[in-house]
């Protein structure tokens, strides 16, 4: 126990939460700043007219790095949150309007390429073969850091030897030939803000994880899971406090200390934990005068990934009839060229895909009796790309109403009774997201483990990154890995470091 010790933490995210309720387990005493009125950071809940939306995350995989988290502090998670297992994972529609479920199963999944492609099954084995071979070799290292090129170069050679440089969806093409089992087997870069035609294999990892754990749904939204970590910070005596803005990360010779609040008031600490972005926060939180100006080019200089928009909406009537099942993806044409103009920062996609989220699907309480709720969710890109979003957002609304009740939710408009959306300038102004990027840093092969800023700071002791911009990277398994990582790193340390490790430019 370290109970003589104390951590800030700026930002309530899960990475922000994993990472205090860590600590405070440890015997550490946390104060929690969020500028946000609610905790969840990107999963902050809210509600119109009795229907509840979540704002982000969706996609509950991994539940142990949850139960983990809850097991250090003497409890169970499962007595805080209800999970509910999905299957299928997701329904991914083709621009034709056909779809492909995608199971945890490797039986049933089997039967959905039968269906669709006989002639892919074989290579379909072969691939999940290959999958779980990744999944083995490099999921002991997602949640370890990678603050020292020794770890790097560690699993650079079997990076090499299995190929998994090459992107993900070349990396499918080789076990499976359909066009569109090409994409339904290669899409899941795109949850954490990557191309599947430039983001290297390894991230194939994500796709064992499901397998592995599966997809689950909170009963009550992902809010619930917010909610439980409140709770938990609670118990554990964390004060937390919503509604108020660090300014600033306080500097003293090569050391954090502490922040200071908009209201000029400072709170020092012996470690800080920061789960605002790593650019915004070199750029913003830390004076020019003590920040190395190679580390703040850097940070400008990665390639950032897209960022969204999203639609939450209730209708005064369910849609039981439809084709939709609870995650539902919808892949459009010419998809290589929609996701080489959204990552390129080119325009605008002449083609919509979307993500439609259909939470009342599984669990009523979610909408007002008879009721349904929903979120849709469009890649578009970040604010590096010419995109005036103060002319845009509405016409992008109707386009993206129109596609949804042309093809799945009939007379969709005449029904909506509740309705909110945000564009890449929400990720700007309330995320504080450098150039509005859903997901911080793009999961390329130069911008992953080390080469993605370190969760210990290289550059100032006493100062860690969790969250989407540090690694492991975006999603919520990774950056609640993150919080784990910082946690060890600074429980590990017994005391407060005295110098930095790795390398000094992140």
């Amino acid at each position: 126990m370290a109970s003589h010790q104390s951590a800030i933490v700026i930002g309530a995210g899960f990475g922000g939460l994993a990472a205090a309720a860590r600590l405070a387990s440890h015997g550490y005493r946390v104060r929690v700043f969020d500028k946000r009125e609610d905790l969840g950071g990107r999963g902050v809940q809210f509600e119109i007219d009795g229907f509840r939306f979540d704002g982000g995350p969706t996609v509950i995989t991994a539940p142990y790095l949850f139960e983990d988290i809850w097991r250090m502090s003497g409890r169970d998670f499962r007595e805080y949150v209800d999970l509910q297992p999905l299957d299928p994972f997701y329904r991914i529609f083709g621009a034709d309007g056909r779809y492909v479920d995608y199971h945890r199963t490797r039986d049933a999944m089997r039967r959905e390429v039968a269906r669709w492609s006989p002639a892919d099954v074989a290579g379909y084995e072969r691939l999940v073969d290959d999958t779980v071979r990744v999944f083995r070799r490099f999921h002991p290292s997602t949640d370890q850091p990678f603050h020292r090129l020794s770890a790097m170069l560690r699993i650079v050679p079997d990076v090499i030897r299995m190929g998994l440089y090459r992107d993900m969806y070349g990396y499918v093409s080789r076990f499976v030939r359909d066009p569109f089992l090409r994409q339904v087997f290669s899409f899941h870069p795109l949850l954490v803000g990557g191309n599947p035609f430039d983001t290297p294999s390894i991230y194939a990892l994500i796709v064992q994880f499901e397998k592995e754990w599966g997809v689950h749904y909170p009963t009550g939204g992902t809010g619930s899971i917010v909610r439980a970590f409140g709770r938990l910070l609670e118990e554990l005596g964390a004060d937390i406090r919503v509604g108020v803005e660090v300014e600033e990360i306080l500097i003293e010779g090569r050391r954090a200390v502490g922040v200071r609040l908009g209201d000029g008031s400072e709170h020092r600490a012996d470690v800080v934990v920061c789960n605002a972005d790593a650019a915004f926060t070199y750029q913003h939180l830390i004076p020019a005068a003590k920040r190395r100006p190679l580390t703040s080019l850097r940070l400008k200089a990665m390639a950032y990934s897209n960022s969204l928009f999203v639609i939450y909406f209730g209708t005064k009537r369910r849609y039981l009839d439809s084709p939709l099942a609870h995650h539902n993806i919808m892949i459009g044409p010419d998809y290589r060229r929609q996701l080489r103009a959204i990552f390129g920062g080119r325009g605008m996609p002449e083609h919509l895909s979307l993500y439609l989220h259909m939470p009342s699907r599984t669990d009523p309480t979610i909408a007002p009796p008879g009721c349904e709720s929903f979120y849709v969710l469009a890649l578009v890109p970040n604010l590096a790309a010419d995109a005036d979003w103060e002319t845009l957002a509405t016409p992008f609304r109707d386009r993206v109403m129109q596609y949804l009740e042309d093809r799945y939710l009939p007379d969709l408009r005449a029904n909506i009774v509740a309705e909110r959306h945000i564009d890449p300038r929400h990720f700007l102004h309330t995320l504080n997201s450098y150039k509005g990027a859903a997901f911080a840093a793009k999961p390329t092969l130069v911008q992953s483990a080390w080469l993605r800023p370190h969760t210990k700071s290289g550059e100032f002791d006493g100062l860690y990154f969790v969250g989407a911009s540090t690694h492991p990277g975006a999603g919520v398994p990774a950056v609640l890995a993150s919080g784990k990582i910082a946690a060890d790193l600074i429980v590990g340390s017994g005391t407060p470091a005295t110098g930095p490790n790795g390398a000094s430019h992140v």
